[in-house]
C-alpha cells in the first residue's frame, strides 16, 4: 500500500510518512447549535432540552498518530535528528497566507491509498521525542496530528489539461459521455521511486470534469486502475458517463 502523503496545495510539495499510521480517526460535528436570545440562552419552565438551531454547517476532524525513527531505512532525508523529518509537518501549523486580503492558513491535501483524499488545515499537532543520541538530538518521534477538513478546491489546484475526443468513428461530440480526457503533466504523489514523468491527479480530474472530486473514484474504477495517484502525462482514460443534467 501506498505511504500517507500530504501534499501542500500552495506549492505542490510533497511531504511523505515515514511509517503508514496504524489508524485514522474521523469526528463529524454537525452544524446544530443552542438558540440564543440577546446573548442569553433561550429559557421556559416547560422546557425539557434546549431549543436547537441548525445553522447547515459543521466540522470534519481527522487525527492520526505517525513514528518517524532516524534508524528506519525509507527516508528520503538522512539525518540524526528526527525532527528534520517531522519540521515540515509542524510548520504547516505556524504557516499562513493572504488570499484576498485575508490571512489564511496553509491548506494540506491528505492522500492514502485510494480511499483517502481530504484537503484540510492543521489545527494542533503534538510531539513526543525518544532515543536521544549523545548529541542530544532525538532520534524517535511520535506526531500526533489533528487535521480539519476545508472546502475542496482540487478544481483549480493546477492548470487544466485538455479534453480530447475518444479515438475512432462512432464518438459523442459535445458530451462528456463516452468520452476520453488526456492526463495533464505534474508529479507523482506516494513517495514511489519511480522518475518517470508524473500526471494529473485523479481528484483534479474528477473536479474540472464532473464538478466534484470524490468522483475520482469513477475514473479509477473505469480504467481498473491499481495505483490512481501515480499517473503518467499524457496517459488517455476513459471517462464515465456523468449523472444528472
Amino acid at each position: 500500500m501506498e505511504r500517507a502523503t500530504f501534499l501542500i496545495e500552495s506549492s505542490g510539495e510533497q511531504i511523505v510518512c515515514l511509517l503508514n499510521p496504524e489508524h485514522l480517526v474521523v469526528r463529524r460535528l454537525s452544524g446544530v447549535r443552542a438558540r440564543r436570545s440577546i446573548g442569553a440562552s433561550v429559557s421556559g419552565a416547560a422546557l425539557r432540552d434546549d431549543p436547537l438551531v441548525f445553522t447547515g454547517g459543521g466540522t470534519t476532524e481527522l487525527s492520526l498518530k505517525l513514528l518517524f525513527d532516524v534508524s528506519v531505512p525509507g527516508s528520503t532525508i538522512h539525518t540524526e535528528d528526527v525532527r528534520d523529518l517531522t519540521g515540515p509537518l509542524w510548520r504547516l501549523s505556524e504557516s499562513a497566507s493572504v488570499v484576498d486580503g485575508v490571512l489564511q492558513p496553509e491548506a494540506v491535501r491528505l492522500v492514502w491509498g485510494k480511499s483517502v483524499n481530504v484537503a484540510a488545515v492543521v489545527t494542533a499537532v503534538a510531539e513526543r521525542l525518544e532515543h536521544f543520541a549523545a548529541s542530544g538530538a532525538p532520534r524517535r518521534s511520535w506526531l500526533s496530528l489533528r487535521l480539519r477538513r476545508v472546502p475542496d478546491d482540487a478544481a483549480t489546484a493546477r492548470p487544466r489539461a485538455p479534453v480530447a475526443p475518444p479515438p475512432g468513428p462512432g464518438a459523442e461530440t459535445g458530451s462528456i459521455a463516452d468520452t476520453h480526457v488526456v492526463v495533464g503533466g505534474g508529479k507523482p504523489i506516494g513517495g514511489g521511486d519511480d522518475d518517470g514523468g508524473g500526471g494529473e491527479r485523479l481528484d483534479e480530474l474528477a473536479a474540472r470534469l464532473f464538478g466534484d472530486a470524490s468522483r475520482w473514484r469513477d475514473l479509477a474504477s473505469a480504467n481498473d486502475l491499481d495505483d490512481p495517484l501515480r499517473l503518467q502525462g499524457g496517459l488517455v482514460l476513459q471517462v464515465p458517463a456523468r449523472e444528472g443534467p
